[in-house]
C-alpha cells in the first residue's frame, strides 16, 4: 500500500511552535500543490500506480482543485484530520469535531466517500488510547495510525506488525499498520519518510520480504514536502533539521526505484481493507487501553506480533 499525507511543510511536528511569516505559508502551500501534482504525473508513468492520500481536511477548503485532481486520477482520499493537530494535543471531544470536520470537508469536494483515517505524527498510542472508540464510531472502516516501534514521538511497539483489529470500548476497527523490519528482536521503522531518505533502500525492501504470506501487504508512507528539495528551509533545531531534511535530494529518484521493482503490485488502502474485511476472523484483535503483549486470539506467534 502506497501512501502520502498531505500538507503543508510549516505543519510538520518539528514546526510547531515556530513562527512562520504570512508569506511563507502561502509559498509553502503552493509548493505542496506542486509537488503533489508531480507525484500524480511520476504515479501516472509509473504505470496509473493506484496510492491511497491522506489529506489535511483545511486542504480541501485552500486547494479544492488539488483534492478532486487526486480523486479524478482514481486514488483514494483519506482524512489525515482537519487542522494536523496531534491527538495527544487535544480533548476526546475536540478530537471528535476535528474528524469530523475532515472528513466532511473532503467529501464535499471529491463527492465521495472517506473510508481511512491517519493521524498527524501517528499520535494514535496508548496515551491517547481513548481515540479508538472515536475513530469506530465515526464509521470510518480502517486506520492507518499505529507505527509499531519505539520512538520518542509515537509508536506502539508491542502492536501486530501487520494488519489486525484494533479494539476499544465501542467496537473495533480495522488497523493497517506501518511497516518495519524485525532485526535483532526489534521493530525498526522502514516504511518510509525520513527513514526512507536515510536508510539504505535494501532495509525497505527486507521489511516487504517479511511480510507473512498470508497477509502480505505493507503500509508505506511519504510526503509530498520530502519531494521539494529547493523549498525554504524551516528554522529548525539541528537534531530536528538533520530528521526533517536528511536525504530529500534523494526521494524522487528513489520513488522511481519502488515503483518500478514493485511495478503492478501496489494497492489503495480501501482495497486491501475490503479484502481484510472478508478476513475477519483470520486477523488479530490488539488494544492499547491494555497491557503490553495484549494480542488476543492472534493468528501470529508473540515473535512475529
Amino acid at each position: 500500500m502506497l501512501s502520502f499525507d498531505v500538507e503543508e511543510h510549516d505543519r510538520i511536528e518539528a514546526a510547531v511552535g515556530l513562527s512562520v511569516s504570512a508569506g511563507r505559508r502561502r509559498e509553502y502551500a503552493d509548493r505542496m500543490a506542486a509537488a503533489t501534482h508531480r507525484l500524480l504525473d511520476q504515479l501516472a508513468a509509473a504505470g496509473n500506480v493506484s496510492a491511497t492520500f491522506y489529506v489535511v481536511g483545511q486542504i480541501a477548503e485552500t486547494h479544492p482543485r488539488l483534492v478532486r485532481a487526486i480523486a479524478d486520477a482514481g486514488h483514494e482520499i483519506g482524512s489525515h484530520s482537519h487542522s494536523h493537530t496531534r491527538v495527544h494535543r487535544l480533548t476526546p471531544r475536540a478530537f471528535r469535531e476535528d474528524l469530523r470536520r475532515s472528513v466532511d470537508a473532503l467529501q464535499q469536494v471529491t463527492g465521495r466517500p472517506v473510508f481511512g483515517f491517519r493521524a498527524p505524527t501517528f499520535s494514535v498510542t496508548r496515551a491517547t488510547d481513548w481515540a479508538v472508540d472515536a475513530l469506530i464510531e465515526s464509521g470510518l472502516r480502517y486506520d492507518s495510525s499505529v507505527f509499531p516501534v519505539r520512538h520518542d514521538r509515537y509508536g506502539v511497539s508491542d502492536a501486530p506488525r501487520h494488519p489486525f483489529w484494533l479494539e476499544g470500548e465501542a467496537g473495533r476497527i480495522l488497523e493497517l499498520p506501518l511497516l518495519t523490519l524485525r532485526l535483532m528482536g526489534r521493530n525498526v521503522p522502514v516504511a518510509g519518510g525520513g527513514y526512507f531518505r536515510l536508510f539504505p533502500p535494501a532495509l525497505m525492501r527486507a521489511g516487504l520480504r517479511q511480510l507473512p504470506a498470508d497477509a502480505a501487504v505493507g503500509m508505506l508512507y511519504f510526503h509530498p514536502w520530502e519531494f521539494d528539495p529547493d523549498q525554504p528551509r524551516l528554522p529548525l533545531a539541528r537534531v530536528s533539521r538533520w530528521r526533517t531534511y536528511v536525504g530529500v535530494g534523494k526521494t524522487t529518484d528513489r520513488l522511481n526505484e519502488l515503483l518500478t521493482r514493485y511495478r503492478g503490485r501496489f494497492r489503495r488502502a480501501i482495497d486491501v481493507a475490503e479484502e481484510l474485511e472478508d478476513q475477519a476472523d483470520r486477523l488479530p484483535r490488539f488494544r492499547l487501553a491494555v497491557d503490553p503483549a495484549a494480542v488476543i486470539n492472534s493468528v501470529y506467534s508473540p515473535s512475529a506480533a
